[in-house]
């Protein structure tokens, strides 16, 4: 193998690193539905021939974390030496690796001489992949009702794909096929994209050079996140946070982390953590290290520590099989993402008590799936958009405002988007709401609402969210953030409240009305800066001042 100098390595690694970032923004640019055109529901990234990322887009964390799993599953069945020019590997099963059924990975070889030295990898948030109801069925009580399901397998892009048979089966099995198999064409764009770039580092600095710069790029990142492990405190930890229901009975499910911190590594154990459910909130095991490894990362090490499979190693996780999770099959998984989000927020409650200074209160944190669907003459309209709410505040900073949550990075789809793409409802409200966050000497971020008018008849609607009940906790006296809600003003006058999770339908008329709340308080609100309370109530963030109770409190 050639000689890897510091030169070389520093101009190949920042290459690879950049080709990842310019996939992303093929994949955002290429995309026909608003849930990745828009909301930017979709990652890519770089995987060396062995299924281990070597750089990734920073588009979505929850995604990406994992995917060395995913491409791996594909590898165990189609080796990469059986694989040939124009073949891709596709999977989104989850219990094989990937997440849930609307993440579709693909994954498109590098060939140089006839030698494969990596894959473009790239995954997409689909609108629509069939299933038991439009854009995601919350009645699912299996996987097979929650639409198609693509066992780690290969096709050929010209035979299968490009007219073939593959892109047919797609095509019939789900209900916006346009803005599904156009998706599916830009994860296509993206990968080509990584794909002509490493051959191009190939071509200029040698095969050899550019496989030995991807190892040391995991090398690296394995090296500083040891590093950082050594300076915590070493203990064991335990935190522990819940989903409100599973949307049949009234029952917490329980999230519990036990984080043990070692010399130069960290031990995370679930066990103790509630049974899988009969609705669709269990979580992937795959999904259940993204959420762990996201959390560890942003507590434990720098920002500037690239995240790819070397950051991993130091890490164990341990999920007790058959629970909330690491169901069994075939337990139905689209909301996934909440309970992968009790798991960053139980594993950050642990990490406080060993570094209270590096954590975030607890956020909203909580993935809102707002799906609004309609069949006219033409065919299906389905709208689906990921909302976030508040971020938690932590030693040194406010929360985030109405931003997606930790996990994720969807951006909002503009309003004037919308009323382009969409005939049978309009936004008649999208504003921040005040009063939503928890108090602290650093207050969480707040939370919005948002209102849709119904416009015609025979409209759907569904919801999976949470927060509902169980408020997200402040930190060292820090108050809790706000719980949402999800109503319905009828046009004959009425108010409906749904539950968190909720599927119900719509007449022209109605106005639906969500509000994600806000995120939780760090510190004591009698530590906050009179300047900071006085900006929140200029900005009509807050109706009441907090120095009014401690000035009644000191009377």
């Amino acid at each position: 193998m050639s000689q890897l100098g510091p030169i070389d390595y520093a101009v190949i690694s920042q290459a690879l690193i950049a080709s990842a970032r310019e996939m992303g923004v093929k994949l955002i640019r290429s995309a026909y539905s608003t849930i990745l055109r828009e909301a930017r529901d979709g990652s890519a990234g770089l995987m060396d021939r062995f299924g281990n990322t070597v750089a990734q887009a920073e588009l979505i964390p929850m995604q990406l974390g994992p995917i060395g799993e995913t491409l791996r599953a594909c590898l165990k069945r189609h080796p990469v030496e059986t694989l040939k020019e124009g073949d891709f590997l596709i999977n989104n099963d989850p219990f094989e690796g990937g997440q849930h059924i609307p993440d579709v990975f693909i994954f498109t070889p590098i060939f140089v001489a006839g030698r494969v030295v990596g894959f473009g990898a790239s995954v997409a948030h689909h609108l629509d992949l069939g299933g038991g109801a439009p854009g995601l069925n919350i009645h699912a009580s299996d996987v097979y009702q929650e639409g198609l399901r693509f066992p780690p397998s290969k096709y050929d892009f010209q035979r299968d794909w490009n007219g073939g048979s593959f892109e047919r089966l797609v095509t019939a099995n789900v209900r916006v096929p346009d803005l599904t198999i156009g998706d599916f064409n830009a994860q296509f764009a993206a990968n080509a994209i990584g794909v002509l770039r490493v051959k191009q580092l190939c071509e200029r600095y040698g095969t050899d050079k550019v496989e030995a710069a991807m190892q040391e790029m995991q090398d690296y990142s394995e090296r500083r996140v040891r590093a950082a492990i050594a300076q915590a405190p070493k203990g064991t930890f335990y935190g522990e946070d819940a989903v409100d229901d599973d949307g049949l009975t009234d029952e917490p499910l329980v999230v519990k982390a036990k984080v043990t911190i070692a010399e130069d590594s960290v031990e995370i154990d679930f066990e103790g953590t509630c049974a899988q459910v009969k609705r669709n909130l269990n979580c992937p095991y795959s999904s259940t290290l993204s959420a762990a490894l996201s959390c560890v990362k942003s507590v434990l090490t720098s920002p500037d520590i690239p995240y790819n499979e070397g950051m991993a190693r130091p890490i164990t996780i341990k999920v007790p099989y058959g629970s909330l999770l690491n169901p069994r099959p075939p337990a139905p998984v689209r909301a996934r993402m909440i309970p992968a989000y009790r798991v960053f927020n139980a594993v950050m409650k642990a990490m406080a008590q060993a570094l209270p200074d590096k954590v975030i209160a607890t956020g909203f944190d909580c993935t809102t799936a707002f799906c609004l669907s309609r069949l006219g003459e033409k065919g299906y309209s389905v709208y689906l958009e990921i909302f976030g709410g508040g971020y938690g505040a932590s030693r040194g900073a406010d929360g985030c405002d109405a931003v997606d949550s930790p996990l994720s990075n969807c951006s909002n789809a503009p309003v004037e988007s919308l009323d382009i793409d969409y005939d049978f409802f309009r936004i008649v409200g999208y504003e921040l709401a005040p009063d939503s966050f928890g108090l602290g000497a650093r207050r969480g971020g707040a939370g919005f609402t948002r209102r849709c008018e119904i416009l015609r008849d025979d409209v759907q609607l569904a919801i999976y969210s949470d927060r509902f009940r169980l408020a997200p906790e402040g930190l060292l006296g820090g108050e809790p953030g706000q719980r949402g809600y999800c109503r319905i003003h009828r046009a004959n006058g009425t108010v409906e409240e749904l539950r968190s999770k909720a599927a119900v339908d719509l007449a022209k008329g109605d106005i639906v009305e969500m509000f994600v709340g806000g995120g939780a308080g760090f510190g004591r609100v009698s530590e906050r800066p009179d300047a900071m309370i006085e900006r929140d109530l200029a900005d009509g963030l807050l109706t009441r001042d907090p120095r009014s109770a401690r000035k009644l409190a000191a009377e």
